[in-house]
């Protein structure tokens, strides 16, 4: 049904929180490319659980198993199967909730629309899903490299504490030295400080994500459904807790007059550039040539340790106070998802504009 995402590179994901494992089969990965598992390893170690005091204290390895398409360090053209296997879930921490609605939560929706829910954990609508997704955009990654394409995404907004310095004046070195991931080292103190102080509170916070790819060739997209910044929107919003995406200028190009922000052509060197980039590196749905610019909004975790209203399974009142481990911001953590899914589609809009 929808857990597919991709038309020529595309994966499937499968499994649950509390399951024995997830996993994902990825298809359209080009043969001959070599893989560097440990590179593959290292994007899941950025998004997974227990890596500094702001996450969830789930420990989990979450090391990746690749089950096919690989041989001897080669991809083979043929569907890359894998699995990390889950080995901390506690889900007697969930017991509690098993005949409530967590507001703001899946369970109430997923209920109704199938008549049965994997309480533990969320099942399937918890963010551990975002695991093959991260596998898939590092094999990804791994041909964006070969053409020289470069993603980055950074930790840009906190709450009301945010990044206000163009990303061309930031250290993209500074993204991993600290548990925000924040490419400011002075924003990423005051950002950690505020986590860690909604965390002491048992509540959460939402932030914003800000991520760049850069080295885009000129062309990628199509025109009229299916266009660059549409097919990053879709994977954008196809992640846990985000609520919104924009390129570019996104919203604030609303206020302006069109003298003030069109984006004004010249070449240099027989290069065709743009003195700004207020289209994010996208226009007509077709790459431009220049960066890529977009953010993404991510509302806070609804699971907060505090007592909340809300209904039971007979749709009768009810009290809910929570319990188990969960992250007081997804921020940290989301980063490498961002990066992964801007990956996916890359290289599928590649494949696509190749094929043509």
């Amino acid at each position: 049904m929808s857990n597919k995402f991709g038309d020529i590179f595309s994966f499937t994901s499968f499994g649950e929180s509390h399951g024995v494992a997830v996993g994902g089969v990825i298809d359209g990965m080009p043969a001959g490319v070599k893989i560097d598992e440990a590179f593959i390893q290292s994007e899941l170690d950025r998004r997974r659980p227990g890596q500094s005091h702001l996450t969830t204290s789930r420990k989990e390895s979450d090391k990746v198993e690749i089950l096919s398409g690989v041989f001897e360090g080669k991809t083979t053209g043929t569907p890359i199967g894998f699995i990390v296997r889950n080995e901390d879930h506690h889900s007697a921490d969930y017991s509690n909730i098993k005949e409530v609605f967590r507001p703001s939560h899946a369970d109430y929706t997923y209920q109704m629309k199938y008549g049965i829910r994997d309480y533990r954990g969320g099942g399937r609508s918890s963010a551990r899903e975002n695991i093959s997704r991260v596998v898939a955009g590092a094999f990804a990654k791994t041909y964006l490299n070969m053409l020289g394409i470069k993603i980055t995404a950074y930790t840009s907004q906190v709450g009301d504490i945010e990044v206000s310095r163009d990303y061309k004046s930031l250290d993209f070195n500074e993204i991993e030295k600290n548990p925000v991931r924040c490419a400011d080292a002075n924003v990423a103190k005051q950002m950690e400080q505020l986590i860690t102080e909604v965390k002491s509170d048992g509540d959460t916070i939402g932030g914003v994500v800000t991520c760049v790819i850069q080295n885009v060739p000129v062309g990628l997209g199509e025109p009229i459904y299916d266009k660059l910044h549409a097919a990053l929107g879709s994977a954008m919003l196809s992640i846990n807790a985000v609520k919104g995406f924009e390129y570019g200028l996104g919203f604030e190009a609303a206020k302006h007059r069109g003298t003030e922000i069109n984006d004004i052509f010249y070449q240099e060197n027989g290069v065709v550039k743009t003195k700004t980039n207020n289209s994010g590196g996208i226009q007509g749905g077709i790459s431009n040539g220049q960066d890529i610019v977009f953010r993404v909004a991510f509302k806070p975790v609804p699971t907060i340790l505090k007592t909340q209203e809300t209904i039971d399974t007979n749709l009768k009142s009810a009290t809910i106070m929570p319990k188990g481990r969960h992250d007081a911001c997804v921020l940290p953590r989301a980063v490498p998802v961002v990066e992964a899914m801007s990956a996916v589609v890359m290289l599928d809009m590649y494949l696509k504009n190749k094929a043509r």
